[in-house]
């Protein structure tokens, strides 16, 4: 069976990532491509290395455009995607991309976003650990909406949880500290997104607990199991690189808890992953391993003198971090194959 297929927010640089990782999937068939300020364009204006998507038109973002199809994906700015999809009435699977429909709490909708709370939708990370229920794969099997999540989110989420849920870390006291490309922040320009702005430097942001990801992280720990209140301290950075995260996670070992089972813990929870990889003991990942691949390559270890775990997880943030886990949370929904159009092969050099 052949899934009709609408990118909304097609032209920017997630949509544009769903639509190449779209172009390779065999059960999928990109339709209708729309944009806001680029509607009536063809999408190889915006999308130039798309050459097998060249013959579509960007469209209106409009509920009247995108319903009548079987799957819409929905690469739109935080607060665009919830009053939108509320609207459809004719679409089997959508999937947000955007912010709108990660948060099960209010409160934190308010504090960190602010605007209309939103439904929540099922969350798109497959891997990630659910205390007393597996995994999350088992929520997407047949849901119709779908919640795809932050990429740093998920990546320190993925980095932590087996720690959390085989209690051999303490949810207190976490630290993570990420080096990200500037393609996560979407395709407006921005002064400080130019090139100018990042050759040559690395500059933090959000710091001081100011980040959007912090309550995405930390409803995900506690859906691991976090026994206690999880507390993170969260410092994104942004380096010259256009795709990319490198996540430094830090969590406290927990009492008489050995390297060995801290290593156990991180292989259990991956042995049998096709796309979360855990490294043999010694070795750490690097961001150019990910990239263009729907993978998530971690490395773990036990500082003994300071008395903490450091996980380093590495992945593509357009490609796992976003347009991959959706395309694989759809995959689970629709009972397809996960791996169905995603590859575990990065691009190099």
């Amino acid at each position: 069976m052949t899934y009709s297929v609408a990118v909304a927010g097609a032209s920017g640089y997630a949509g544009g990532e769903i639509l190449r990782l779209l172009a390779g999937h065999p059960e999928f068939e990109v339709r209708t491509v729309t944009g806001h300020s680029t509607a009536g364009q063809p999408l190889i204006a915006s999308q130039p290395h798309l050459r097998s998507l060249a013959h579509l038109t960007l469209q209106a973002t409009t509920p009247e455009v995108l319903d009548g199809h079987d799957i819409v994906f929905f690469a739109l700015p935080h607060g665009a995607s919830g009053e939108l999809t509320a609207q459809l009435t004719d679409v089997r699977l959508a999937v947000d991309c955007g912010a709108d429909h990660r948060l099960t709490s209010a409160a934190d909708w308010a504090a960190f976003y602010g605007g209309e709370h939103h439904e929540p939708w099922t969350y798109g990370v497959p891997e990630l650990i659910v205390a007393g229920a597996g995994k999350q794969r088992d929520a997407l099997v047949g849901t119709s909406r779908i919640a795809a999540p932050g990429c740093n989110a998920s990546t320190v989420a993925l980095s932590l949880a087996p720690g959390i849920a085989a209690g051999v870390i303490e949810p207190a006291d976490i630290v993570s500290v990420l080096a990200v490309g500037p393609s996560g922040a979407g395709k407006a320009a921005k002064t400080h997104l130019l090139g100018a702005e990042l050759m040559g430097t690395a500059n933090p942001y959000a710091v001081g607990g100011s980040h959007r990801h912090i309550p995405e992280i930390q409803q995900a720990l506690r859906a691991a199991g976090a026994s206690s209140a999880v507390t993170l301290s969260f410092t994104p950075v942004l380096v010259p690189m256009s795709r990319g995260i490198l996540a430094t996670s830090t969590a406290r070992l927990a009492p008489g808890v050995t390297a060995a089972e801290v290593r156990a813990a991180w292989e259990t929870a991956y042995a049998d992953e096709a796309f979360v990889h855990v490294l043999p003991e010694g070795v750490f990942p690097r961001t150019a391993d990910t990239l263009g691949a729907n993978t998530c390559l971690m490395g773990v270890a036990v500082d003994e003198a300071a008395g903490r775990v450091v996980v380093v997880a590495a992945l593509d943030n357009l490609a796992k971090g976003t347009a991959g886990a959706a395309i694989q949370s759809a995959n689970i929904a629709l009972g397809l194959p996960e791996t169905t159009g995603l590859s575990v092969n990065g691009v190099a050099p």
